[in-house]
């Protein structure tokens, strides 16, 4: 039975790039690299596979999918051969991409709810995994209303936009995954409602760059007891999430789910704070620069620099590729509630878990197993 993937920002730059990367891997017109689920590891038939992914989705943007895609290939981000052979598939995805109802919070919760069903009714589809890739929202305070079920129905109007969605998503029975830093289903009313409907979740902002490595470099120190001092980075970014991350409250979110990690890992945080800045000219690729101090033996300064260059729709997209197909594996098995096995996919994953790269691969790959 065939998959629904359904993309929150369905029209955006890691939206476009994983509907182009799935359909190519699909015909056999490139290698799933950078797909974790295809390490010798972790490959498993109860994953379903690249050709049974249907995608759909909401978005507040009007460019079609094929012109998104066409503007990515301007911009050194996917092959252009590929947009060009592909035109036909990514123009079906259009159709299936939906404006983002307006109402009342609760309006729209019934309208996306509406969508997910009839997505997954014409489509025979055996389940839909939502994918938030949309703009990071502020951090919001919880509200009481968020504590139980019950109080959460009469006030959905409380919610953040990410949340909502969840909310809509678990109505509809589907599965969540929060690709952002965004509340998403980080709420006890969300959570019980994910249970009763006995779908899964996850989340939450994907771990693709700078902090891919401090979760390498961190246990290093850690187990090599050296002490840090400090560790601090700049961030440079283009595109439309730079651009959202100049707002001072989006920057503060994405800026300390960035951080974690150190403090999880080291078991103190060290001096230092991590910076964005949005520099429009680089478009969609990203550069981190990171200065690390630290103390050896007998107390002797010593320091580590390193610098990433990348591109931030190239190195997500087989990321949502992988957490559709495992969220979506996990609700086959009947699986419900948060998947902190997934952490090896997150900057601030749910749970009180390891925060080591290596030990999240580990427990990431006995999750598949279990499958």
């Amino acid at each position: 039975m065939q998959t629904g993937v359904w993309l929150v920002g369905a029209r955006g730059s890691v939206a476009v790039t994983s509907i182009v990367g799935a359909a190519a891997v699909r015909a056999g017109l490139t290698e799933p690299i950078g797909c974790v689920t295809e390490h010798p590891v972790l490959r498993s038939d109860a994953l379903p596979g690249f050709g049974d992914l249907v995608f759909g989705g909401h978005d507040i943007a009007t460019i079609c999918v094929v012109k998104k895609a066409e503007a990515l290939a301007e911009a050194g981000v996917v092959p252009a051969r590929l947009v060009a052979t592909l035109h036909s598939e990514l123009a079906a995805v259009d159709e299936e991409i939906r404006p983002l109802p307006h109402g009342t919070a609760a309006e729209v919760a019934a309208a996306v709810t509406a969508d997910l069903l009839d997505f997954r009714r014409r489509h025979n589809l055996a389940r839909v995994v939502v994918v938030n890739v949309a703009s990071t929202e502020a951090s919001v305070t919880p509200h009481p209303a968020h504590a139980s079920l019950d109080t959460l129905r009469d006030a959905l109007d409380t919610l953040p936009p990410s949340s909502l969605m969840a909310y809509a998503a678990f109505e509809a029975g589907c599965s969540f995954v929060d690709f952002t830093p965004s509340t998403g289903a980080r709420l006890p009313a969300l959570h019980e409602l994910a249970q009763a409907r006995n779908v899964v979740y996850a989340g939450h902002d994907g771990k693709t760059g700078e902090t891919l490595i401090k979760s390498v470099l961190a246990p290093m120190f850690a187990m090599r007891n050296l002490r840090v001092k400090s560790w601090s980075g700049t961030n440079l970014l283009g595109g439309g999430d730079g651009a959202t991350l100049a707002e001072p409250a989006a920057n503060a979110a994405k800026s300390a789910s960035k951080q974690r990690v150190l403090s999880e890992t080291l078991g103190y945080q060290p001096d230092g704070h991590t910076r964005i800045e949005y520099v429009p000219d680089i478009g969609d690729f990203k550069t981190a620069w990171d200065l690390i101090t630290f103390a050896g033996f007998l107390g002797t300064p010593m320091r580590m620099e390193f610098t990433w260059h990348g591109c931030d729709s190239a190195l997500a997209a087989p990321l949502v590729l992988d957490l559709a197909r495992l969220a979506a594996a996990a609700h086959a098995a009947g699986r419900a509630g948060p998947l902190t096995e997934l952490a090896f996919f997150f900057k601030d994953p749910l749970g009180e878990v390891d925060h080591a790269l290596g030990a999240q691969f580990e427990a990431l790959a006995a999750f598949v197993r279990s499958l």
